[in-house]
């Protein structure tokens, strides 16, 4: 009895991850720090009150912060959605 031995060419592919964006909020003088916690919170339902607060305050300091790293369609979301609620806000690609 033969045994036949059978080769497989490996067929995998290399996935690049998608391309991520920071959402970056600026920081102004004239939206209440409540405001803008509470902003954060309705645009970005993933954000609980004291990253909220985080964020802000960061903002408030250094004029700017990180608001949440995500793909670029969500990024976009984000930011126009700050933008509704009176706030500046941008968006960079992640390094």
């Amino acid at each position: 009895m033969a045994v036949e031995t059978i080769e497989r060419r490996s067929t995998s592919t290399v996935r690049k991850p998608a391309p991520r964006y920071r959402v970056l909020l600026h920081n102004d003088d004239f939206n209440s720090m409540e405001y803008v916690v509470e902003s954060l919170m309705k645009v970005v339902p993933s954000l609980s009150m004291p990253q909220a607060v985080n964020i802000m305050m960061q903002a408030h300091v250094a004029g700017v912060a990180v608001v949440i790293i995500c793909a670029l369609e969500h990024a976009e979301f984000y930011c126009e959605g700050l933008k509704g609620k009176g706030l500046t806000s941008s968006i960079e690609p992640e390094e």
